[in-house]
C-alpha cells in the first residue's frame, strides 16, 4: 500500500478484555462512579436527584489505563453519564490508581423517537500527529435504538479508526476524533456488514 498523507493511529486502545462489571468489582466502580457524580454542579434551576441503577458498558484500555463508561438515571429524570479508569492489575497486583468522572444531561433518548443510537463521549487524552495537529483521543460509549446491531465502529472521514462488538446492547469506543479538519462519525453495522446507523459527535444547527 502507498504511504498515507497524512497518518493517524487507528485501533490503539486495546478490545475490551473483561465480562461488564458484576460482583465486588462492580461495587469498587459504584463507589468511584457515585463519588465523582456527587461533585456534578447542576444548572441553575436544574435538580439532578439521586442516582439510579448504573449502567456499565465494555471496557477499553488505552495509554497504559483502563476505562469502564457508565450511565445511570436520576430520580429527576435527569442522566447521569461518565466513567471510571484505573490502573490495569496484573497477576501480582490489584487494579489501582482509580479516577473517576461524570456529568449529566437533560436529554434523554425517551425524548427522541427519532434517535437510532443512544451515544456518550468524553476526551480522555491527545495523540500528536504532523505539525501542531493534535487528535482529541474520545471515548464513546452508547446503545443501539435500532435492531440488529452487531459492531459499533468509529469512522474518521474515509477511515476506520476503532470498532467494538456490540455486547448487551452496548458498545464503547475510544479512537482519534477533531484530527486535520475531519471528525469522528459513530456507525452501527449489522451480521452482513449493512449500516444500521451513523451519528456524528457534532450537534447539527
Amino acid at each position: 500500500m502507498p504511504p498515507v498523507e497524512r497518518p493517524v493511529c487507528q485501533f490503539a486502545a486495546e478490545p475490551p478484555q473483561s465480562s461488564l462489571p458484576h460482583g465486588r468489582w462492580a461495587d469498587t466502580l459504584q463507589q468511584e462512579f457515585m463519588a465523582a457524580c456527587l461533585r456534578v454542579e447542576p444548572e441553575e434551576g436544574e435538580e439532578i436527584g439521586s442516582l439510579g441503577t448504573i449502567t456499565w458498558f465494555p471496557d477499553r484500555t488505552w495509554h497504559g489505563r483502563t476505562y469502564v463508561p457508565a450511565t445511570a438515571r436520576t430520580s429527576t429524570g435527569m442522566e447521569l453519564f461518565g466513567y471510571v479508569s484505573f490502573s490495569p492489575g496484573d497477576d501480582e497486583h490489584d487494579p489501582g490508581d482509580f479516577y473517576a468522572w461524570a456529568d449529566y444531561t437533560p436529554d434523554t433518548a425517551d425524548q427522541h423517537p427519532d434517535w437510532r443510537m443512544d451515544i456518550s463521549q468524553e476526551a480522555v487524552g491527545g495523540w500528536r500527529g504532523d505539525g501542531d495537529d493534535v487528535a482529541a483521543m474520545t471515548l464513546v460509549w452508547g446503545v443501539p435504538l435500532v435492531r440488529g446491531g452487531k459492531v459499533a465502529t468509529a469512522e474518521l472521514g474515509a477511515r476506520t479508526v476503532d470498532q467494538c462488538a456490540v455486547t448487551e446492547d452496548r458498545f464503547t469506543l475510544l479512537a482519534p476524533d477533531a484530527y486535520a479538519d475531519e471528525y469522528m462519525d459513530v456507525v452501527l453495522w449489522d451480521a452482513t456488514g449493512g449500516e444500521l446507523a451513523r451519528e456524528s459527535l457534532y450537534e447539527e444547527d
